[in-house]
């Protein structure tokens, strides 16, 4: 490959690196080619953009980058999958789908400014929410005690309503 390809290969994935706030390294190796098809179908469903890189090209992306990813250099072994992602558990749901048959495997990954190295770390990451999520927790909590208080009113007013009426029909 020439010099000028790997440098503009580099650049692509830096740009990368700066579009996708999260990022997970996999280990594609013995994915036959009908498994990799399926895989890249899934990853577009879930609008992941999946590249195979060399291990080199991304090194030098990610030296080249305003953070630090030196955590990640020794995953750079093998075969390498870099899934982007705009959501941080996304790619980590896909891969616990495929984590009964092994392939492919977590190597490491960037997600919520975290680095997480290791295949060990995937339920951490599934459990990561999503900012959607999040919000929906966060309105979920205001709107317990609201909901509290209208229960207690509606149930005054009942309360209210069966002593009129017995006083009504005496």
């Amino acid at each position: 490959m020439k010099k000028e390809v790997k440098d503009t290969i580099i650049v692509e994935l830096g740009e990368k690196l700066k579009e996708f706030p999260h990022f997970y390294l996999v280990d594609v190796t013995g994915l036959n080619a009908k498994a990799t098809s399926d895989l890249r179908r899934k990853c577009f469903k879930n609008e992941i953009k999946m590249v195979v890189v060399k291990n080199t090209l991304l090194h030098k992306a990610f030296e080249a980058s305003e953070i630090d990813f030196e955590p990640l250099y020794e995953t750079l072994k093998g075969n390498t999958a870099v899934m982007f992602c705009n959501t941080a558990n996304v790619p980590a749901k896909l891969l616990k789908d495929y984590k009964k048959q092994g392939i492919p495997a977590l190597k490491g990954a960037y997600a919520e400014e975290g680095i997480f190295v290791g295949a060990d770390k995937l339920d951490e990451l599934v459990a990561i929410k999503s900012k959607n999520e999040l919000i929906a927790d966060v309105v979920a909590m205001l709107e317990a005690p609201v909901q509290g208080v209208l229960s207690a009113l509606e149930s005054g007013a009942n309360t209210i309503h069966g002593v009129l009426k017995t006083l009504e029909e005496r």
